[in-house]
């Protein structure tokens, strides 16, 4: 057996004994050792392959089977700019803190720095995004069998994305023979070479909160999520939940939450604390919320999310309810005034038609009971929070660094995960960025995915984000509208992938019934009727 076939089979073994049930690849010379490896372990039904031919898009399919699933997946690259294209997906799992594993095959040592073909600096590529393991060549000799297997256990361990680096050398496929001068089986009975043990969970936090406090939850485990609405219910509290807060429900969720800051109750009613959990990143309102009053941030690690410095305390976990006393009037002024901003502004939306907010609010009425719907970083899920939640159903979105790459991908990945029909909303632009996405080949693994995407010829959200910015017309419209004129129904004919076009909401919602395979909603609207709109959104809820 060749050293480097027999590094491959030892990692893809470990990796299997640590948990890892998804891998993705992408093809390429130096990585055959790998490729060999995995497809035999697919085989064999110790894990599951996805083959893709664009490593973006397979670092973001990666990136969704580990966060729909909460288990470690695996992405494998070639080397040179095969590797530097999953940069944008490590930086969201390092932000987001999902447990992805980058596996880059490289050169040997003396092909490095001498104008090898294919050949770059790959030691540290993603600087501080990832921690980074560079394994050494592998030789034909004893000891390097135990070093193999718990570099991998160190490696799954650390939790967030890590960068294994594989120096290979050729012959690179399998050849006749099995001979080495150790044994390459693991431990007995399927086990880690290491068992890492958690660390114990920190002890119950003190509920020492005021009783007029606001809890607001972010990007969040599920986990995080009930334990704080478990508290607000237990205190009385008003909860403003974000869309990919997981889970969030409960008589203390305000219906209109986002819409009620955007008024002046807020400042008549200002809490004594505010208590955030998660990744706050989405609404102008939220930030400001969490600037008017003493901030106590939950956060598991040595980051945090407090952009403007205010916060007073950060928390270890979420406080265990006490028996103290409640202020009974506070969370029935709150809810009350959510419910009727989410009047005016669901009048407002019913005499609007189809808008995008409207999209936003017939998808979550619409899908089924326990659906898993992924939404675009941009414009569409600050419409899906004016939408406001829906019981049981859980929002995915790619909030650690909120770009809007990948998005297709990430979508499937998590739909793939979930293993049940999935639906994504998506902008235009959202779509088209990750458009290699849908290449996907005869025999690889697909999901039941529908992807509902709001095609107004550009990017929205600028209109939005910058005030005053389209006054200035042609320039506005050139650089920041970025119209692109794609023709989507020949786009997704090119991959093979469904296309229905739709123009009513009773359109759109009997397209999103039974369904089957990958297929695209397309829904065209106005960018300029948006921005319109949601000014009008903001002064009916004010």
């Amino acid at each position: 057996m060749n050293p480097s076939t027999a590094l491959a089979r030892v990692l893809v073994d470990e990796l299997v004994r640590c948990g890892v049930r998804e891998a993705v690849l992408a093809p390429g010379s130096r990585s055959a050792p790998l490729a060999f490896a995995l497809h035999a372990a697919d085989a064999a039904g110790r894990l599951r392959l996805h083959v893709r031919i664009d490593e973006r898009s397979g670092g973001f399919l990666a990136l969704g089977l580990a966060k729909a699933s909460g288990r470690p997946a695996v992405v494998v690259t070639t080397s040179g700019t095969a590797a530097a294209n999953l940069h944008p997906a490590v930086l969201e799992a390092a932000h987001a803190g999902v447990p992805l594993l980058a596996l880059t095959a490289d050169r040997p040592p003396e092909l490095r720095g001498v104008g090898a073909n294919q050949t770059v600096d790959q030691l540290g590529l993603f600087g501080s995004a990832a921690r980074f393991v560079e394994l050494g060549a592998p030789e034909i000799r004893a000891g390097q069998n135990a070093y193999w297997r718990s570099t991998v256990c160190r490696a799954v361990a650390a939790g967030g994305p890590v960068q294994l680096n594989l120096a290979l050398r050729e012959p690179l496929v399998p050849e006749p023979g099995e001979g080495w001068p150790e044994s390459l089986a693991g431990r007995a009975g399927g086990r880690p070479w290491t068992e890492v043990v958690p660390p114990a969970a920190p002890g119950p936090v003190a509920d020492d909160l005021p009783a007029r406090t606001v809890v607001v939850l972010g990007d969040a485990p599920a986990g995080a999520v009930g334990a704080a609405v478990a508290l607000a219910e237990a205190r009385g509290w008003p909860v403003v939940a974000e869309p990919s807060a997981l889970l969030a429900s409960g008589p203390c969720l305000l219906p209109g939450g986002d819409l009620l800051l955007r008024g002046g109750f807020p400042a008549a009613h200002r809490p004594d604390r505010v208590l955030a959990v998660g990744r706050l990143t989405l609404s102008r309102a939220v930030a400001r919320l969490l600037a008017s009053a003493p901030l106590d941030v939950v956060a598991a690690g040595p980051t945090w999310t407090d952009p403007a410095h205010h916060a007073a305390r950060v928390l270890p976990a979420v406080p265990a309810p006490a028996d103290v006393r409640r202020d009974h009037a506070w969370l029935p002024v709150w809810r009350d005034a959510a419910e009727a901003a989410r009047a005016a502004v669901d009048d407002l939306l019913d005499k609007a038609g189809l808008g995008e907010p409207a999209v936003a609010a017939a998808l979550m009425d619409t899908v089924p009971a326990g659906a898993l719907v992924v939404c675009g970083s941009s414009k569409p899920v600050r419409d899906l929070f004016l939408a406001g939640p829906r019981p049981g159903v859980s929002v995915l979105a790619n909030r650690g660094v909120a770009g809007i790459d990948g998005t297709v991908s990430t979508a499937i990945g998590a739909a793939l995960a979930a293993g049940s029909p999935t639906y994504a909303l998506l902008g235009d632009l959202t779509f088209l960025h990750d458009a290699n996405g849908l290449v996907i080949g005869p025999g690889e693994p697909r999901p039941d995915l529908t992807i509902v995407v709001v095609n107004n010829d550009g990017g929205a959200i600028f209109g939005l984000l910058e005030p005053g910015a389209p006054e200035h017309g042609a320039a506005f419209e050139r650089v920041f509208g970025t119209a692109h004129g794609v023709d989507l129904a020949a786009l997704c004919a090119a991959t093979g992938t469904g296309h229905r076009l739709v123009g009513t909401r009773a359109e759109l919602i009997g397209a999103l019934a039974a369904p089957a395979g990958i297929r695209v909603i397309e829904v065209r609207t106005d960018r300029r009727d948006a921005v319109e709109l949601h000014a009008a959104i903001t002064a009916a809820a004010g």
